[in-house]
């Protein structure tokens, strides 16, 4: 019975070697189209997920979990960004199911705060705030860290977008708080990490849709200062996109159309991906509908009819 207890089909060693694979995949995750790295995010879940398959001592199946659990969330966040809804949600549920296994208290979190932004940008919200309000009970108690903050201001961003705007403002100064205790946080390269700009990320989107036009525009440009030239994704793409739904707000049509539309451009094709236009339709359903015949709105919505390419 010893015996059993403790054998195992892994080694520590090899554990080690698929975690340093998996820190590559999310050191790379950051600035790498979706559809590139999918592939090799798929080859190393299977290779997990065999070792998985067999008995391994309740340490190394917990490891094997967490992994699970990270490798699947950055398959559905790939997915989601290419437009396949269903596969990605089921990708996150599979995520989430996988965190709760390796009982991490801070990966059962992250996942949920990450499979929140399915339903936040495509529906129902309702989802997104259920998501993130687990992810803030499940850190709850825990020693301010990253996490706690992402959770807080991720679930003041979906409140603020129902337009529930006291609930909003209150988990919004909760985030600020928890985000002021934190002596560090991982590296920007780091697709689980939280640096600033990525909290700034989401209290634009709070400030946003709180109908704080000229604070979310100040916290914009703060985080826009914070990304490289090159390498950084979509997310400040994201930035301006948010600054054009600001423009629209202070009844600047003409002005958010087109720096909604030389944003877009500017993405490399591959980039322009389904998450992408969506939030372009998210600034045109904002134009007021008496002014969505206008030259500037009529131009963008051409644009966004433009062939993308095939994923």
């Amino acid at each position: 019975m010893d015996r059993t207890l403790a054998a195992a089909t892994v080694s520590g060693d090899q554990l080690d070697l698929l975690e340093e694979r998996l820190m590559t995949h999310r050191r790379r995750y950051v600035g790498v189209p979706p559809q590139t790295m999918l592939p090799d995010l798929v080859a190393d879940l299977d290779d997990v997920r065999l070792l998985a398959e067999q008995r391994q001592p309740a340490a190394t199946q917990a490891r094997l979990s967490r992994m699970t659990a990270l490798l699947a969330t950055l398959i559905a966040d790939a997915l989601m960004k290419l437009g396949q809804l269903r596969a990605a949600a089921a990708w996150y549920a599979t995520a989430r199911t996988a965190a709760d296994d390796s009982r991490d208290r801070t990966v059962q979190a992250r996942v949920r705060i990450q499979a929140a932004i399915l339903p936040y940008y495509y529906g129902p919200l309702d989802s997104a705030i259920h998501l993130t309000h687990e992810a803030r009970l499940v850190t709850r108690g825990n020693e301010p860290e990253g996490t706690s903050a992402f959770g807080a201001v991720a679930h003041a961003r979906a409140l603020a977008r129902r337009g529930d705007s006291h609930a909003a403002e209150i988990a919004l100064r909760a985030a600020h708080e928890l985000f002021a205790q934190l002596g560090h946080t991982r590296e920007a390269t780091d697709a689980f990490g939280f640096p600033a700009r990525r909290f700034l990320l989401y209290t634009s989107g709070t400030l946003t849709y709180l109908g704080r036009p000229r604070q979310a525009r100040a916290v914009q440009q703060e985080a826009l200062a914070l990304y490289p030239v090159r390498g950084a994704g979509i997310d400040p793409a994201l930035l301006h996109f948010e600054e054009a739904i600001c423009l629209v707000l202070e009844r600047d049509v003409a002005g958010a159309c087109r720096l909604a539309a030389s944003t877009y451009l500017a993405l490399p094709s591959e980039q322009r991906t389904q998450i992408v236009a969506a939030r372009v339709r998210h600034i045109l359903e904002a134009v007021p509908a008496r002014m969505r015949s206008a030259r500037a709105a009529r131009e963008l919505g051409e644009i966004l009819a433009l062939p993308r390419p095939r994923t």
